[in-house]
């Protein structure tokens, strides 16, 4: 059974959540993207960034799924709240599959060890530019969101600064349930990316060991 605490920021909630985890992979793939340009100094880094990546990951996967479930099972609320643009929807498969596709066959080239790029690193080197091209449409399709997040950031800075104090939510209001449990959240994303990718250091010696002699 859901948590009443994670349900209770409802659909406002829910898209915070989506666009400040979108946030958050824009900024770990720019840096991914610095490794990829000087691949042969930083590879172990990407490496580490790439396995960091699968936390916030999936929970961007995890938001918007719960999202469409709601929408198609008929929750009122989602329902109200209407379904993403067509454009995106259409988009939506080709964006998980190609999520899926990069992220498992870079783990599995870490897994498996140079010998192994022969078949999956070309898997790997195409899935990325799929999901490069279908990601970047889809940032751009959410941008009205993200405006939306930041516009209301910024009403709350505005406020503070014109000494006019917010007024705080209730200690057991929805809006601070929801604020709790979004935090949490993207906390417990990035510590499960994190752990992930100092557990694997031991695999990366092989690669790097590898790349340095060609």
């Amino acid at each position: 059974m859901e948590s009443p605490r994670l349900r209770a920021g409802g659909t406002d909630g829910n898209e915070r959540l989506t666009v400040l985890t979108g946030i958050l992979l824009i900024v770990l793939l720019a840096a991914l993207g610095v490794t990829i340009l000087r691949l042969g100094q930083l590879l172990w880094l990407h490496l580490f960034l790439g396995l960091l990546l699968i936390g916030p990951v999936t929970l961007k996967l995890a938001s918007t799924g719960y999202r469409f479930v709601r929408y198609y099972t008929r929750e009122p609320r989602y329902r109200r709240k209407g379904p993403p643009a067509p454009a995106l929807r259409m988009l939506a498969p080709l964006v998980v599959l190609s999520t899926l596709v990069v992220f498992a066959s870079g783990v599995a080239l870490l897994l498996l060890g140079p010998s192994s790029r022969s078949s999956l690193l070309l898997i790997h080197k195409a899935s990325f530019i799929l999901w490069l091209v279908v990601t970047a449409r889809h940032v751009l399709g959410h941008l009205p969101e993200i405006q939306r997040t930041f516009a209301g950031a910024g009403e709350v800075r505005g406020a503070i600064f014109a000494n006019v104090a917010p007024r705080p939510p209730l200690a057991d209001s929805p809006e601070r349930a929801g604020r709790g449990a979004r935090a949490l959240s993207l906390t417990g994303a990035l510590a499960a990316g994190l752990a992930l990718a100092l557990a694997l250091i031991p695999q990366y010696s092989a690669w790097l060991h590898h790349h340095r002699f060609h």
